[in-house]
C-alpha cells in the first residue's frame, strides 16, 4: 500500500471507532511503518514486546525512535516472571521449548492487547517468509479484532529506499551484520547465503514466534 493508501484506511477505522494499535521489534525495517502512523496519527500506542531477552541496544533504540518520531510507545510484558520461564528440569525454556517460550512472552501478551482494541496494526511483509506470503492486508484475528498489514507488498528494497528518502536512523546491530533482530539468545548475525528470517532461532526449526501463526483466524 502507498502512504496514501494507508492513511485513508487508518483514518476511515477511526471514523467507525475503532480502538488500533501496533506493535513493532524496533528492528530497522520496522521504522517505515512507525514513520508512516507518526506522519498520519501519533496517538495511535505502538506495544513493544518486552520479553525480558532483548539486546540492551534495542531497548536504547526503542526509546531513541520513540523520542525522534514523537510516537506513543507503551511495554508490555508476560505476566509470569523470567525466574519460572524453566522446563521440568530447570532449563529456561527458550533452551527447551523455543514456542512455549514465545507464547509466554510474546503471543499471550498479545491476546491481552486484542482484547482490549480492534484494529492491530501489523508491518509482517509477504516477501519474509512463506508464512506471511500467505497473509492478506486485511485478516481475521482472535477476539473479533482485525489484522491490518499495510506493508505487505513492500519488499526488503523498497523499505531500505523509503530509509534514505527520510533519513531514518539505524539500529545499531545492523553495522555487526544483524538484519533480523529478536531476542537475544534466540538471534545471530546473518551469513551472505541465508534469507533474512533464517537469523532467528538458527538450528531450532523454527521461523516465527507465533504472532504470526497463532493470532490469526483461520
Amino acid at each position: 500500500m502507498k502512504f496514501e493508501e494507508i492513511e485513508v484506511q487508518l483514518k476511515k477505522y477511526k471514523a467507525e471507532g475503532k480502538k488500533l494499535f501496533s506493535t513493532s521489534s524496533f528492528q530497522t525495517h520496522s521504522l517505515v511503518m512507525l514513520h508512516i502512523i507518526s506522519r498520519i496519527d501519533n496517538s495511535i500506542p505502538v506495544y513493544f514486546l518486552n520479553t525480558g531477552y532483548h539486546f540492551p541496544e534495542t531497548v536504547a533504540f526503542k526509546d531513541q525512535v520513540a523520542s525522534e518520531f514523537g510516537l506513543l510507545v507503551k511495554e508490555v510484558k508476560s505476566s509470569m516472571p523470567r525466574y519460572m520461564q524453566k522446563d521440568h528440569e530447570g532449563r529456561l525454556l527458550f533452551t527447551s521449548d523455543p514456542d512455549h517460550c514465545c507464547y509466554i512472552n510474546k503471543t499471550a501478551p498479545t491476546e491481552h492487547l486484542l482484547r482490549n482494541h480492534d484494529i492491530w496494526i501489523n508491518g509482517v511483509r509477504a516477501d519474509q517468509s512463506a508464512v506471511r506470503k500467505s497473509m492478506k492486508v486485511e485478516q481475521p484475528a482472535p477476539f473479533d479484532t482485525m489484522r491490518f498489514h499495510p506493508m505487505l507488498d513492500w519488499s526488503i528494497k523498497e523499505i531500505y529506499s523509503y530509509i534514505r528518502e527520510h533519513n531514518l536512523p539505524r539500529h545499531p546491530l545492523d553495522a555487526k551484520g544483524y538484519l533480523s533482530i529478536g531476542c537475544e539468545p534466540c538471534t545471530r548475525r546473518l551469513d551472505p547465503e541465508m534469507q533474512e528470517r533464517e537469523a532467528r532461532w538458527y538450528g531450532m526449526n523454527k521461523v516465527e514466534c507465533g504472532l504470526h501463526t497463532d493470532l490469526v483466524e483461520k
